[in-house]
């Protein structure tokens, strides 16, 4: 709702009596900026624009200002109204004036003034401020249904899942405590079927008006939350809330591939309304477990293996686990280094948009590990490999002797 301090946009009767006099001998076409032909549509674009830009709060102590939107204010309000617009192009502002067809009651210009506090300038800050109104986050204007006013929270629920289960997806129970629909009431919260009455606070109309010196706010009503009925004998169970809380328990599929952070949105299993106002939604926050072997990196798998000095100098194969539970061969070729890197496509973690993108790759990082607590004949045997060992046998330490020499 629009918030206004009423010091700030009051003003005195001498300045109300200059601004219709002002008023009246300007052409209030002009003062929107649109000609005699603009449609409604054009003149309320440009009325929007216009009192966005002169608005007293985006001009604070700013007269000019102000006198401009009271201006621009003014003239909208006789032009977006066919009727008065009709009256005002054959009459001018006379036509509003004491006496004349629009005059008293007319909410136009004339001894009274123009009516700032009236149903029609509340209107007008309708179009204005309409699409900034407090609730579902659509446009404003239009009232919204019971159901949608009072709907349920929505819930957040915190998943843990095994890098396995991402990778081929599960069914997974959960059970969490919300409120439910009352089955004695069937969420209505009333004892008797149909048991509800007109609001007497707003009578009816699930809002109520304040004034607020040139301005009428609209608020929603407190006492029947803008439902505009009230119930006359409340549930005994829900007292009238037409929920009750509840341990829900429910199936969850986790789509396979899966990544951490992934959001699961589940429509209407959130909290109940507020009788039988429509359900919020239920999302479910997805974490995956680090994994003792292997890291991910988008579809892709990641697996650090030590190999043995020996393998890695002779070459060889081993094997190494997947995700789907088998094991793979993988051939390490003679002089392998640590970090040398081995691809094994189509072995990493599927994509979530389907089987037709196919899965990311598995790349096996080596590490090759240096012989520790060596038997006496091990390392006579070493000694005797490093006589034999020439230039070839140790490229990249050759190299760096060469650079340090």
């Amino acid at each position: 709702m629009l918030s206004v301090e009423q010091s700030k946009y009051s003003a005195q009767s001498t300045k109300h009596t200059a601004l219709h006099k002002n008023m009246a001998e300007k052409d209030l076409y002009k003062i929107l900026g649109v000609s005699k032909t603009a449609t409604a549509d054009e003149i309320k674009k440009a009325y929007r624009k216009l009192a966005m830009q002169h608005h007293p709060d985006r001009n604070p102590d700013d007269k000019e200002a102000e006198k401009k939107f009271k201006e621009v204010s003014a003239a909208y309000e006789i032009l977006k109204s066919d009727e008065k617009r009709k009256l005002y192009d054959q009459y001018g502002a006379a036509a509003f004036a004491q006496g004349g067809p629009g005059g008293p009651g007319g909410g136009g210009f004339g001894a009274g003034g123009f009516d700032f506090s009236g149903s029609g300038f509340s209107d007008i800050f309708e179009d204005l401020f309409g699409a900034f109104g407090a609730g579902s986050g659509g446009g404003g204007g239009g009232r919204r249904s019971s159901k949608s006013r009072n709907r349920g929270s929505d819930i957040r629920y915190n998943m843990q899942i095994s890098l396995e289960d991402a990778y081929s997806g599960k069914q997974q129970t959960i059970k969490f405590s919300t409120a439910a629909k009352c089955d004695e009431c069937d969420g209505t919260g009333s004892a008797e079927k149909g048991g509800t009455i007109n609001c007497h606070t707003c009578q009816g109309a699930g809002s109520v008006r304040m004034q607020q010196g040139f301005f009428t706010i609209e608020r929603t009503c407190h006492s029947c939350h803008g439902t505009g009925r009230i119930i006359e004998k409340p549930c005994k169970k829900c007292h009238g809330e037409g929920r009750v809380n509840k341990q829900k328990t429910l199936s969850v599929n986790i789509p396979a591939g899966v990544e951490e952070g992934t959001r699961i949105r589940l429509t209407g299993e959130g909290e109940a309304g507020l009788q039988g106002g429509e359900a919020g939604d239920l999302y479910i926050f997805l974490s995956v477990a680090p994994h003792q072997l292997f890291t991910r990196d988008g579809n892709d798998i990641h697996c650090r293996v030590p190999i043995k000095m020996t393998q890695a100098a002779a070459g060889g194969s081993i094997e190494v686990p997947t995700l789907d539970g088998s094991k793979a061969k993988v051939t390490i070729p003679e002089g392998t280094q640590t970090n040398n890197k081995f691809r094994l496509r189509g072995k990493g973690m599927p994509s979530m948009q389907g089987r037709g993108y196919g899965n990311g790759d598995m790349f096996i990082h080596a590490y090759v590990e240096t012989p520790q607590k060596l038997s006496k004949k091990q390392k006579e045997l070493l000694e005797e490999f490093e006589k034999l060992s020439d230039s070839k046998s140790s490229p990249e330490y050759e190299e760096f002797l060469k650079k340090t020499s």
